[in-house]
């Protein structure tokens, strides 16, 4: 019988032979429950035993990999109290020395008879030769038969006290019991994109006899991953479109010309672009699901303002909501002072008009201003509101919304956005993020939705100075220029990585740091303090006192990452830069040079790793984000670069971006092929289970037929 990934999804990796508790707690700490777990946890490569290497041939001071037996362990404490493991290791015909210091935990793991693979470089130490610290894959017990052959080498955990040769062994008997795989990919199309089947992936993938089968398994294990995601996203972008009726608003109304005409700057090309596809799409019938990308300080805010008035000037309501309430509060007081000025008709006024009305809703809002504003958004009182997840959930009394803007989409489950649509008459909506977002990754992330860019900048925005300074250079450089800027009458923020001190992770933490500066480099100064863990309406007050000018110097958390805009500000002071990613580096120093002169940014770090050199040499070369957003992805991959912003697309066990970009084209078409002929799906009942599977809950509205 062939066996589906759900079927063995429901199978308890306990039940394989030789996992008994001690083992199946073990795994589960790996995230390693079921045998489709232990399948989908993949080797991190292969060790080729067909061809043997030897000791000898490995010379002093180069690096190299070597693999023998553990010939003898011995543990021992130095001098200087350090622990110090030592082991002998042969491949039957040299021995070398391995030592391993504040790795006490070796001894164990290199027991006598042990065989592993030792990676490092090749030194004398007392005339022997000798590999300190090197990286180990244990991948077997002496006896066993892995002599010829292609040895995977499975990712380990050190906590769990699992090794690569205990999953192997597992791997093997999984495969057994699976014996052939479902196939939701018939012979035809697997043909045509040069694919092997299931079965021959999965076992290529964990047994190969040669160097293609893990290539041909991974190409094929890696394009069901992506197809999986992009069936969900093709599917929900259609079953959005299909049948549905939207508003089609009055885009010639004269409230968005006074609104421009209002504005004391002059739109860029790329804003102008971005509101004609704005406009297309809301003077149709149908629906408006789109996403407005911008990087830091080009403008989004403008067009999406001129979405909502678009709304308001045919007689519609709009909603625009924030992941926080700073956020929010930040996008209330900006709204409100672009709209300064700007009014619609209202026959009850002896004018005959009345001001455009934004109000604010977030859970600090009290019960008798939310029931006010409730009144008058029945009454169609209010035009716009803004506010966090109050926009959500509870039923909202509009009179009739006609556009959502939901800003950083990121930090929303596609189930949210769902609800979200779901208010009034089928309201338009556009997704506005200030995170650049890789091509590749947006088509995941985003894939159901049509997008629009804003890659130009505003005329006459200088670029911020980025500079890389040494934590104990910091005083003389990025504080030096905090004082003589705020001297000037500016302001400037102070970032740090944690709210509070850690015993684990050596990190500057916002209170602690705000005491030492107040007592040292920037002592005199007006200082506030911003982080998650304050009371709300604490972080709006520290919030207004330093937009009114009231605190000189802001040391905060990330909590200041998205949204927040004081003119003022021209200098931010990042410590342990190297801990954040290019990203959320990029948004922190878009805090700065938001008033249109010079600004800084100081990065203070001492990167101890390549990824974190590298995100350091990337923020100190180029001020794009969307350039920034491909580095990104280059360093961490995507599964750091999604985390949770989306259920499902960060789960890619295999594929990797961006260097498997072709594959996410690839899938996109065969989806969009599967679905023209299979709508429902109902003809590919496996496909829809892998789908669900994958995306849960997000997926209850796709493949009615």
């Amino acid at each position: 019988m062939a066996r589906t990934l759900r079927f063995l999804a429901g199978q308890d990796v306990g039940a394989l032979r030789g996992c008994g508790p001690k083992l199946r707690g073990q795994l589960g700490q790996m995230g390693l429950d079921t045998v489709l777990d232990l399948l989908e946890h993949y080797p991190r490569r292969y060790l080729d035993r067909r061809k043997r290497v030897e000791i000898a041939d490995l010379a002093v001071g180069e690096e190299g990999t070597v693999y023998g037996e553990v010939v003898k362990v011995s543990g021992r404490r130095t001098r200087g109290g350090r622990a110090l493991v030592e082991a002998r290791v042969s491949d039957g015909g040299s021995y070398l020395e391995v030592a391993f210091f504040n790795q006490a935990w070796r001894e164990r793991q290199l027991e006598p008879g042990t065989e592993a693979a030792f990676f490092g470089k090749l030194d004398l130490y007392r005339g022997k030769r000798r590999m300190t610290n090197p990286v180990v894959d244990v991948f077997g017990r002496g006896g066993e038969a892995k002599t010829g052959v292609i040895v995977p080498i499975y990712p380990q955990s050190g906590k769990a006290d699992v090794s690569t040769w205990q999953i192997h062994a597992l791997v093997a008997e999984a495969l057994e019991r699976a014996g052939e795989f479902a196939d939701p990919l018939d012979a035809a199309v697997r043909t045509s994109h040069d694919l092997v089947d299931r079965t021959t992936a999965y076992s290529g993938i964990h047994r190969p006899e040669d160097d293609r089968d893990h290539e041909v398994a991974r190409r094929r294990l890696v394009f069901d991953e992506f197809l999986r995601m992009q069936l969900g996203l093709v599917a929900r972008k259609r079953a959005l479109e299909d049948g549905r009726k939207g508003i089609e608003h009055d885009v010639d109304g004269g409230l968005v010309g006074a609104f421009h005409a209002s504005l004391p700057f002059d739109l860029t090309g790329a804003q102008r672009e971005a509101i004609a596809l704005l406009l297309a799409d809301m003077g149709s019938p149908a629906p408006m699901h789109r996403l407005l990308q911008g990087d830091v300080g080009s403008g989004k805010t403008v067009v999406a303002l001129t979405a909502l008035l678009t709304a308001v000037q045919g007689g519609h309501q709009g909603a625009l909501m924030a992941p926080t309430a700073v956020l929010a509060e930040q996008h209330h007081v900006t709204i409100g002072a672009l709209l300064d000025g700007l009014a619609v008709p209202n026959d009850a006024t002896l004018m005959g008009d009345r001001p455009v009305r934004v109000e604010l809703l977030t859970n600090r809002t009290t019960a008798a201003t939310r029931r006010r504003v409730e009144a008058d958004l029945t009454a169609g009182l209010v035009d716009l509101v803004v506010g966090t997840h109050a926009l959500i959930y509870g039923e909202l009394p509009f009179r009739s919304l006609g556009v959502v803007v939901i800003d950083e989409q990121h930090r929303f489950g596609v189930e949210q956005r769902a609800l979200l649509r779901g208010r009034g008459d089928e309201p338009d909506v556009l997704v506005m993020t200030a995170t650049p977002i890789p091509r590749t990754a947006a088509m995941l992330v985003y894939g159901d939705l049509d997008k629009v860019e804003l890659r130009e900048m505003p005329p006459g925005r200088i670029p911020i100075r980025t500079e890389l300074v040494a934590p104990e250079a910091a005083a003389l450089v990025a504080y030096e220029r905090v004082r003589s800027e705020v001297a000037a009458g500016r302001q400037a923020y102070v970032v740090c990585p944690l709210v509070e001190g850690s015993d684990t992770l050596e990190a500057k933490a916002a209170t602690e740091e705000y005491e030492r500066l107040a007592g040292a480099e920037l002592a005199g100064l007006r200082l506030g303090l911003l982080h998650g863990q304050m009371r709300g309406r604490d972080k709006e007050a520290v919030m207004g006192a330093f937009r009114a000018g009231d605190i000189d110097v802001l040391v905060a958390t990330t909590v200041i990452e998205v949204g927040v805009d004081v003119p003022n500000a021209t200098v931010i002071v990042v410590e342990d830069a190297d801990r954040f990613g290019l990203s959320q580096l990029h948004q922190l120093r878009g805090r700065v040079g938001r008033g249109g002169g010079a600004a800084w940014c100081y990065l203070v770090a001492a990167p101890s790793t390549p990824d974190g050199e590298a995100r350091m040499a990337a923020m100190v070369e180029s001020g794009d984000g969307f350039l920034l957003a491909e580095r990104d992805l280059e360093i961490r991959g995507a599964g750091e670069v999604f985390g949770e912003r989306q259920s499902g697309f960060s789960d890619l066990k295999l594929g990797r971006l961006p260097r498997d970009e072709a594959v996410v084209f690839e899938t996109r078409t065969a989806a969009e092929e599967v679905l023209d002929a299979d709508p429902g799906l109902s003809a590919s009942p496996q496909w829809a289970e892998e789908v669900e599977d994958l995306l849960g809950d997000a997926v209850e509205f796709l493949f009615k037929s």
